[in-house]
């Protein structure tokens, strides 16, 4: 239908005075979800018994705080003091259960004042989460990603070190640990330590620690690890295998001269695909007792020119192989183990996420254990984020050869804007609370859905 430009344009040359009221008006209509999730999964329950050691007699308690902590990083907010800019929106209010938000200085004593305890009960309860929502799915195989990941900060905190940051040369940072579950794409644990550890540094331990919460909940279930060549050590791979977990792991092949001369020597190579080729060998370093399945690859890479270029000539690309060596104790074919291990680098997209969405790489405070809990909340906020669209939607994907999540996720910054961040008015009509937002069919549908979802 053809429609006039009298009908579609018009004059809006005139600027509107601008004025502040309270009006009840909230930025924030969205988190009436987070109430619901929160509600559903008895979050303010379960933090209430973290902090029980350190008593309940402040206006503004510990687990007020760390509830606080995770809202706001939904929100989308980094700093502490950026409480400011929404300290009287009655959503958020209604929310924390508060006629008024704490200041920036009382948040700073709280987080200053938390102890190892609390750091641990935290790991806990979201470790509990995420068992709990393996529980409903009812895998028959559970794949955990292990890896670190750097958080800098230009300024002395307690606990960190200057190590090796290839993007800030020189500052001082954490290096924590952590342990992801592909199917849920949800952090599962973290390991937190200074700057200058090595990645394996701590790592059996943890390892083990998660294998066996997850064994003790599912006995009959299939662990699956997957790791880098920083964990390549003859303790963790005979650990793996002693406990029945299938895994697979980079080679830091380039420290083993038998390995080179294996690639060096070969001249029948297998074909995996256009660029891939492959052979695999039993064998083991020296001072290993036993020996293992390597898979040994090779990828043709293009090879840059780094001459001069006579544009008016034809120059042919040049070619050069990357050589890549996994260990592992699956009996699956070649091209399924490197599919398989290949699956690593969706676990490297959750930490940009949980960096530039959730503010992971932000360090608030001088304290360690201030610190710690910041992060566990931002891994809190994270896990739940993703917990609400498994509540809402059911799983788009079976188990793949990469193990990818079941879910196509939203990311916090989708869920954030269509959602959260909604303008909206409370009133009380005829004794009735409502929530007023503006009328959009495609956010009534969406919203409606998560809505139905959280209250059954």
């Amino acid at each position: 239908m053809k429609v006039s430009k009298k009908c579609t344009q018009s004059k809006t040359h005139a600027i509107p005075f601008i004025q502040f009221q309270d009006q009840s008006l909230t930025s924030y209509a969205g988190v009436s979800l987070l109430q619901l999730l929160f509600k559903r999964l008895s979050i303010r329950n379960r933090l209430d018994g973290c902090f029980r050691h350190l008593g309940n007699g402040y206006a503004y308690g510990y687990s007020l705080v760390t509830i606080w902590l995770i809202v706001h990083l939904f929100l989308g907010y980094r700093r502490l003091q950026d409480i400011q800019y929404y300290d009287n929106d009655p959503m958020v209010l209604r929310l924390l259960g508060l006629n008024r938000l704490p200041d920036r200085s009382t948040l700073c004593r709280r987080l200053a004042t938390m102890d190892e305890q609390s750091v641990l009960q935290l790991r806990r309860i979201n470790r509990q989460l995420v068992l709990d929502r393996l529980v409903q799915q009812s895998l028959g195989r559970i794949t955990l990603d292990l890896d670190g990941s750097v958080l800098s900060t230009s300024r002395y905190a307690e606990g960190t070190a200057v190590g090796y940051n290839n993007k800030k040369k020189g500052q001082r940072s954490y290096y924590p640990l952590y342990c992801t579950v592909a199917q849920t794409g949800q952090v599962f644990d973290v390991w937190h330590r200074p700057g200058n550890v090595h990645d394996s540094n701590g790592a059996l331990a943890f390892i083990l620690d998660c294998i066996s919460s997850i064994r003790t909940l599912f006995p009959e279930v299939i662990i699956e690890v997957r790791m880098d060549s920083a964990f390549f050590s003859e303790a963790i791979v005979d650990a793996l295998e002693r406990h029945g977990v299938e895994f697979s792991i980079s080679v830091p092949f380039a420290r083993y001269t038998q390995l080179k001369a294996m690639i060096e020597g070969r001249r029948r190579w297998q074909s995996l695909d256009s660029e891939v080729s492959w052979f695999e060998t039993r064998w083991k370093p020296k001072c290993w007792g036993d020996r293992y399945r390597f898979l040994l690859l090779r990828q043709w890479r293009k090879r840059q020119s780094k001459g001069p270029l006579q544009l008016d000539l034809f120059t042919p690309v040049d070619y050069e192989h990357d050589y890549q060596v996994i260990v592992t104790n699956k009996s699956m074919s070649a091209k399924k183990v490197v599919r398989y291990h290949n699956g690593r680098g969706y676990q490297e997209n959750l930490f940009a996420e949980l960096k530039s969405r959730v503010q992971m790489d932000y360090v608030p405070t001088r304290r360690l254990y201030g610190n710690q809990v910041f992060m566990l909340a931002t891994l809190m906020a994270h896990n739940l984020n993703r917990e609400m669209q498994m509540i809402t939607h059911a799983p788009t994907r079976h188990t793949t050869e990469k193990r990818a999540p079941l879910w196509v996720f939203q990311k916090m910054d989708t869920i954030r804007q269509n959602f959260l961040q909604r303008a909206g008015r409370l009133t009380n009509p005829k004794g009735q609370l409502t929530l007023t937002m503006n009328a959009s069919p495609s956010l009534e549908k969406e919203f409606m859905q998560y809505m139905t979802a959280l209250t059954t």
